[in-house]
């Protein structure tokens, strides 16, 4: 890869897509990307009103003949129908998506933030392009120039990648890219990941009614545009819904040469794909399980801290964990299991479930997980909390997918002493920076003595 003061130079800005003369047709089309989401996103369309000025702002810049002031009025009327939403629109994925695609938008054009703010008239859209023709197997594309090459553009000089895990499955257990594993309650939508390169945001409903027990219902990943590798792409699955393509039908990056360095792979279908984003080394699996969607990714630590100015990623799971009022104690959980009686059941029982008791229950997770480590324990945990022999399969298949992504052999066990050590060793740097203060304090106050 480029030296890094290079590769700053040569990263254009996140958002939504890196215009150049085709910039009217680039725009247009992720707006048609939108358009799809929102069809995916039927909740999303009544809660959020974005859709309402995505339509409009269509209505007016379909047609290639739109002149570059016209155009910058539309952009501005659209910024401004998009700014009325911020309160009810609040910490949606694809509203702040948005938000960045029109400043996007709008710097790449030169608009003007001042000016006239009328609507200009619709005009009838041009048919579209005939489609493209189809590639057979000996006409398709390399996978490009070696920019679009995590690995193949580091330069010899370079150390070797850092590669990182995070995993996210079961009710729901987290393991953030510094080997932290916690279990949380975050339920609703939460971000998983948010760089310059990508964004991933998971929902996470009651496994029963009036349960505390979650687990992860939908899953959206947004592939940011990158040089000539790849245009914007969207994935989302849910509950009985996992594709083996984009939002928009496509399997790859687009257009552009180095399209294939992101591709959909189905594995199995209705049940496993992965995601390869070999431009920024990158590779996501996402599973069914159950009812329930899991989540891993495989990713250098170069690209996990990408973060652009002014973002904290203080909300970002996978990079800081589970706010502190979000965690859950299994460990507490699992001593009064265990001193229940042992015909007693830890669920409240619904139609097609069993009850487990804390025996019958390591006995379970035994068969998939021999070795007592979290992954262990979180399985235990789902099974009593929720009653669904699925999530053994769900921390199964998280231990598998850490055998497949993590980069260190030695850590893919995770043990109850790890995350107590890590807790101790959080609460020794809160002190540490308690004392440092309080000697400043008094140092301060005997030189002004």
């Amino acid at each position: 890869m480029q030296p890094q003061r290079e590769r700053r130079e040569a990263r254009p800005r996140a958002g939504w897509m890196v215009m150049g003369e085709r910039g009217r047709p680039s725009a247009l089309d992720v707006c048609k990307v939108l358009a799809v989401f929102f069809t995916l996103f039927p909740s999303v369309s009544l809660q959020c009103k974005v859709i309402k000025c995505t339509t409009e702002y269509l209505a007016v810049t379909s047609n290639s003949g739109l002149g570059e002031e016209e155009y910058c009025t539309a952009l501005r009327v659209y910024k401004t129908c998009v700014g009325r939403l911020a309160r009810s629109c609040r910490g949606d994925l694809a509203y702040h998506s948005v938000q960045h695609g029109i400043e996007d938008l709008m710097n790449q054009k030169n608009c003007s933030k001042e000016g006239p703010m009328f609507q200009p008239q619709a005009r009838t859209p041009p048919p579209p392009p005939p489609p493209p023709p189809v590639l057979t197997d000996s006409q398709e594309r390399s996978d490009g120039p070696e920019v679009c090459h995590y690995e193949r553009s580091l330069t010899r000089s370079s150390a070797q990648p850092n590669y990182t895990h995070c995993g996210f499955f079961g009710d729901p257990h987290l393991r953030t890219f510094g080997d932290d594993f916690q279990t949380c309650k975050v339920e609703g939508a939460w971000p998983l990941i948010h760089n310059k390169f990508l964004s991933v945001q998971v929902t996470n409903s009651p496994v029963l009614p009036g349960s505390l027990a979650t687990a992860t219902s939908k899953l959206t990943i947004i592939f940011r545009n990158f040089q000539e590798c790849v245009e914007q792409k969207m994935y989302h699955a849910e509950t009985d819904d996992l594709p083996a393509a984009f939002a928009d039908g496509s399997k790859n990056g687009g257009d552009r040469y180095g399209a294939n360095t992101l591709r959909v792979v189905e594995k199995v279908p209705g049940q496993h794909v992965e995601i390869q984003a070999k431009y920024i080394g990158t590779t996501i699996v996402v599973r069914q399980v159950g009812r329930y969607l899991t989540f891993a990714v495989r990713m250098p630590e170069e690209v996990v801290n990408s973060v652009e100015e002014g973002d904290t990623q203080d909300l970002y799971l996978c990079l800081h964990g589970c706010p502190a009022n979000q965690r859950i104690d299994f460990r507490n959980f699992r001593a009064r299991a265990a001193e229940a009686t042992q015909g007693a059941s830890r669920t409240r029982g619904v139609a097609g479930t069993q009850g487990f008791t804390y025996k019958s229950a390591k006995a379970k997770c035994k068969e998939r997980l021999p070795v007592e480590d979290l992954y262990f324990q979180s399985c235990v945990f789902d099974l009593l909390s929720s009653g669904d022999i699925n999530f053994t399969l769900a921390a199964y298949y998280a231990f598998e997918d850490v055998k497949m992504l993590h980069s260190n052999s030695n850590r893919y066990h995770i043990y109850e002493k790890d995350a107590l050590s890590s807790a101790v060793q959080g609460i020794r740097d809160v002190l540490s920076v308690l004392v440092f203060n309080l000697l400043a304090v008094l140092l301060c106050g005997t030189v002004i003595l």
